[in-house]
């Protein structure tokens, strides 16, 4: 496996959410120089890059929503991270071209100003099927080439024709037959939740933790699996944790403490907790960055160039904290800062507390 790719799969390992487990109706996949991502609403997204070590970055992205006889729409990005003479002499706007095994493929119109195009219906019927095969797929501008690994390609669109229910339909992508369309999964639609309003602080909020630094942390402790999924609470015998606490409802609260600091992610853990013993700990998640307004994010970058990304977020709903966001940008393929893509496997919307 190529190093950055080991490296992205154990960045991301590291900052996994810790959350209570649950039932995860996404799927995330990862294969060679291409990968999939589909959500709970069975909507599923393919990106494929360049080899890992070609300079020259290009990533396309395939989507495809669940149902019946849907279409599948392609992006093309090309890399914008590092310095090239080759995006340097690209004209305000230009034609890209694709070639398949020598043979030109269909064009798209492009800016210089976000080096990303909607692929042309032939284009995505060429690449569909360059991809099933061993080809070379290059895009050309300006006189320059940016070549599309199809290296983990086949894999990734027959995952994506098994989570969909479309093996063996005149409709899948790799392995194709004469079973119905009507059986296709259809769609789901997107999960709803509405936000809750959260309590206001109370008389003596702000001495509330300094009264319970003998007991709390005890009770947060407790709820780890492994005391390395937030080493900065340390134990009993250690100086004690750097606590905070917001107000929740009338008897709970939400606690957070630093967990872990690396090279370049930091990591809190949060907690909802009763005011008052013995605190009924429940941990959301060791891999937070940030707590705003009910909203708990983990957003951690998969590598330090910053190229690539997960985020999650979890919203009070009154009662509890509801997972209702996780995606990555794609690959560390030095594509674009805060990276190419957003590839999510979990999609909830989020209605506005009542006033």
């Amino acid at each position: 496996m190529p190093a950055t790719r080991l490296f992205l799969s154990m960045a991301l390992l590291l900052i996994a959410p810790s959350v209570p487990s649950a039932p995860s109706e996404g799927l995330s996949f990862i294969h060679e120089d291409w990968q999939l991502a589909c959500d709970n609403t069975r909507t599923c997204r393919a990106a494929g890059y360049q080899s890992d070590d070609d300079e020259l970055a290009v990533s396309v992205l395939l989507t495809r929503f669940a149902g019946p006889d849907q279409p599948v729409s392609g992006k093309i990005m090309l890399g914008q991270y590092f310095e090239s003479e080759a995006v340097d002499a690209l004209p305000s706007e230009f034609e890209i071209a694709l070639q398949i095994d020598g043979q030109a493929a269909g064009s798209a119109t492009m800016s210089k100003e976000t080096l990303l195009a909607d692929m042309s219906a032939e284009q995505v019927a060429a690449l569909l099927d360059a991809l099933t095969r061993d080809s070379s797929i290059e895009w050309i501008a300006a006189g320059r080439s940016w070549a599309l690994s199809d290296a983990g390609s086949t894999a990734v669109l027959l995952k994506m024709d098994e989570f969909q229910g479309r093996l063996g339909t005149p409709g899948a992508l790799v392995r194709k037959g004469t079973r119905d369309e009507s059986g296709v999964l259809p769609a789901l639609a997107v999960p709803v939740i509405t936000a809750a309003a959260l309590a206001e602080p109370q008389a003596g909020d702000d001495q509330l933790l300094a009264g319970q630094a003998d007991t709390l942390p005890d009770a947060l402790r407790a709820t780890l699996e492994n005391a390395y999924d937030c080493p900065a609470l340390g134990d009993a015998d250690t100086d004690k944790p750097d606590l905070q606490a917001r107000r929740l409802t009338n008897s709970k609260i939400l606690v957070s403490s630093p967990c872990m600091r690396g090279a370049y992610n930091v990591t809190t853990g949060y907690w909802i907790v009763a005011d008052k013993h013995p605190y009924e700990a429940e941990l959301i998640t060791t891999a937070g960055s940030d707590y705003q307004d009910g909203n708990i994010y983990a957003n951690h970058k998969g590598r330090g160039l910053g190229d690539c990304w997960s985020l999650d977020r979890w919203t009070w709903d009154g009662q509890r904290f509801v997972h209702t966001g996780s995606s990555t940008t794609g690959m560390c393929r030095g594509l674009a800062p805060g990276g190419a893509w957003s590839l999510p496997t979990l999609t909830i919307n989020i209605g506005a507390p009542p006033p």
